[in-house]
């Protein structure tokens, strides 16, 4: 399995997580980029092969490394 979300610290808003995976991740009201599918907490799995797929893309292409992934659920 594979786990994901943004470290909002690292987030420049560039917009390119979102155009490479618009269903995976979104923009909060400050423009910080979060992972939708678990409002960013890095507990729900990337288990669709699609999504997988554009979240590669998305991961790769974040130029400061904001988007963060693990093989196990992320701690609270």
């Amino acid at each position: 399995m594979l786990y994901s979300r943004v470290i909002p610290e690292r987030c420049i808003a560039c917009g390119l997580c979102q155009l490479k995976a618009p269903t995976l991740f979104d923009y909060d009201a400050d423009g910080v980029a979060f992972f939708k599918p678990d409002q960013n907490q890095g507990q729900v799995p990337i288990d669709n092969p699609r999504d997988q797929i554009t979240f590669k893309s998305a991961y790769t292409a974040c130029p400061t490394g904001a988007i963060v992934r693990q093989s196990t659920p992320f701690s609270s």
